[in-house]
């Protein structure tokens, strides 16, 4: 059982922001902790405006977000790594090799799609990323919530 999850992008302002929020309030009758950072992330930087938003305009309250730098320590307390993109799960095996056997992409259940980064792109690149992202933690959701 998963007990920490861990959620990864590069700047932790954008996706994984996002993808926290939406597995948090999917998984909120459950005790499953989820948190994000990023492999470059712009530390304590809230989340970004467009980002937030999309989760708005979908009906979710983006909570507090300040940006957190992944580290060693956040890749041993969490039970299940999620990333974007393939290239990441490189960067958090970078950080910490032990952590091969936990570390997916979010699209793992959507035939392993990546979520490419909307930042510095127009509002369409957002909701675009939203949706994916979306998609992805609803099939986790089925899976985890057993």
């Amino acid at each position: 059982m998963f007990k920490k999850i861990l959620i990864v992008c590069i700047g932790n302002i954008c996706r994984s922001p996002t993808a926290e929020n939406l597995l948090r309030e999917a998984l909120d009758r459950s005790d499953i902790e989820v948190s994000s950072a990023g492999l470059c992330a712009l530390e304590n930087h809230p989340i970004e405006p467009t980002a937030r938003i999309v989760l708005e305009e979908h009906g979710h309250l983006s909570k507090e977000h300040k940006a957190n730098q992944l580290t060693p320590a956040a890749i041993s307390k969490s039970d299940l790594i999620l990333v974007m993109e393939q290239q990441h799960i490189g960067g958090v095996l970078k950080i910490a090799p032990e952590a091969r056997g936990k570390v997916f992409l979010l699209g793992k259940w959507q035939n392993n799609r990546e979520i490419r980064d909307p930042y510095r792109q127009g509002k369409p690149a957002f909701v675009h990323a939203y949706t994916l992202i979306e998609e992805a933690v609803n099939a986790w959701t089925k899976r985890l919530a057993r």
